[in-house]
């Protein structure tokens, strides 16, 4: 009988090691294709998420936008260890208050990471007021606290921050000082600025530092709004939003700090020009924020806009982010927002995961449960198809 031989032959040896080849050549692609979409973006972040706030901390990026809530909906957040992953995570509610004068209608969330009397704590500023037609008369800014430094919570309420109705809470730290910057309705829509004592805390006479002057500050209503405060190089900003959000002419403006007082109107300058307005399909870009990314190389900005010229003051608005530069003055150069069928580098430094990470305290509430209702219909719990409009006798947001 032949002896079979116990060793394969060349032949059989060059097979196998071919194939090894192939399986780890098709690896490779696999991995490199992967590696290369996860590199890159396109906006928008969400179906539907207006006046964004956005960070990125401890690993995670987290993405707070108006719910229209009330005591069913609340605030909502979304965290994920990606843009990818932020995309897909699923809004946990954070908050939620049946007290009838703050229950609903909650708009344009913040989140700051501020010194508190109990230590660094979670700062969340907020719009809401009360249930039913005239709920445009209740609104307030509300303040809550966390218990420790999870922007995911939980969060106790601390402070109405303004005594009149006001909307578009945000802060201001500069040498060493606090201030609240905020929307107001007067005979147009203004922004004011006042010193604070703690975070939940106004402890000064409020001073109104812009109201809309400039004819593209005034197309379809006369509205400054949206304050937001931006720093670089020892130069103080504050971009702002302007022009009605029901139109697709809502854009950014920028004040300047000039002077040495911010509590004094003189102190701040307004640039004749809008900083960023509607171009390559993208409508109404406003009601913005900043970030940076998470290796802190890059300046970031968060802001929603509309894919339509016909698109509303609603929650149909969807969030979309770019990075941003600087001129050689010192000034941020927004450039023009990014069309949907952009590819963009997601923001330097991030790594690793592929899903939410939504570890939230509170039961999670899914994008359409949380902007299901109708609050002509049902006391102004859940979306609306115009937050503002000049029908209401309103001159802004």
């Amino acid at each position: 009988m032949k002896e079979v031989s116990r060793y394969p032959s060349k032949l059989t040896l060059f097979a196998r090691i071919a194939v090894v080849s192939i399986i780890l050549a098709i690896l490779f692609v696999s991995y490199s294709l992967t590696t290369a979409q996860s590199a890159t973006f396109s906006n928008p972040l969400n179906n539907g998420g207006a006046d964004p706030w956005m960070t990125y901390y401890n690993g995670n990026y987290y993405l707070a936008t108006t719910t229209w809530g009330g005591p069913s909906v609340g605030l909502t957040m979304r965290k994920a260890p990606t843009i990818a992953a932020l995309k897909n995570a699923t809004p946990v509610r954070i908050w939620q208050d049946s007290t009838a004068s703050r229950c609903c209608n909650y708009w344009a969330p913040e989140f700051h990471l501020l010194n508190g009397p109990n230590g660094t704590r979670w700062y969340m500023y907020f719009t809401g007021g009360a249930s039913g037609t005239n709920y445009t008369a209740t609104q307030h800014i509300h303040v809550l606290e966390s218990a420790g430094t999870d922007p995911m919570g939980p969060y106790t309420y601390k402070a109405q921050l303004v005594s009149r109705v006001a909307l578009d809470g945000s802060i201001l730290q500069l040498n060493g000082s606090l201030y609240a910057i905020y929307g107001v309705w007067d005979s147009t829509q203004n922004i004011y600025i006042a010193s604070m004592s703690n975070p939940w805390t106004i402890s000064g006479n409020a001073v109104m530092i812009s109201s809309p002057t400039f004819d593209w500050e005034r197309q379809d209503g006369n509205v400054n709004e949206g304050p937001e405060a931006l720093q670089h190089n020892g130069s103080t900003f504050i971009i702002y939003s302007a022009s009605a959000c029901w139109g697709p002419n809502y854009k950014l403006g920028q004040l300047t700090l000039t002077g040495s007082n911010p509590l004094s109107a003189s102190s701040w300058t307004k640039k004749s020009t809008p900083v960023f307005h509607q171009g390559n399909g993208v409508f109404g870009p406003g009601h913005n924020g900043f970030f940076k990314s998470p290796d802190g190389t890059e300046d970031w900005i968060v802001y929603h806009a509309n894919s339509s010229a016909s698109g509303g003051c609603d929650l149909n608005r969807t969030t979309r982010i770019q990075k941003f530069t600087w001129n050689a003055d010192g000034s941020p150069n927004f450039g023009s927002p990014v069309s949907t069928s952009t590819n963009l580098a997601v923001p330097s430094g991030e790594s690793g995961g592929t899903g939410s990470t939504n570890l939230a305290q509170g039961r999670a509430a899914s994008a359409d449960s949380a902007q299901s209702a109708n609050p002509a219909a049902s006391g102004n719990d859940g979306s609306t198809s115009t937050r503002w409009s000049a029908a209401n006798g309103n001159t802004g947001h």
